[in-house]
């Protein structure tokens, strides 16, 4: 779910929609990580201006750990 909402949002805002790809690794029960790998040209579009961009995802996907108790760390990396 929260991997599939992350996926579809960057793909929103890429100019390479081709190019996204999201990775989700579940560390524990409580803790799970998702990596978006982007164009180099559209990494910093995701983050936004001073983080704004990515920190507006991660707010959205804070509201899921009141549903299912797993806290999640984002990170964008730009595809080599």
């Amino acid at each position: 779910m929260v991997k599939d909402f992350v996926e579809k949002f960057a793909k929103l805002l890429a100019n390479h929609p081709e190019d996204i790809e999201v990775v989700y690794e579940k560390v524990n029960d409580t803790f799970a990580q998702i990596t978006i790998f982007a164009n180099k040209a559209d990494a910093g579009k995701i983050i936004g201006k001073e983080g704004k961009m990515i920190g507006a995802i991660k707010t959205v996907i804070s509201g899921c750990k009141a549903k299912d108790g797993v806290s999640y760390k984002v990170n964008v990396q730009p595809k080599e």
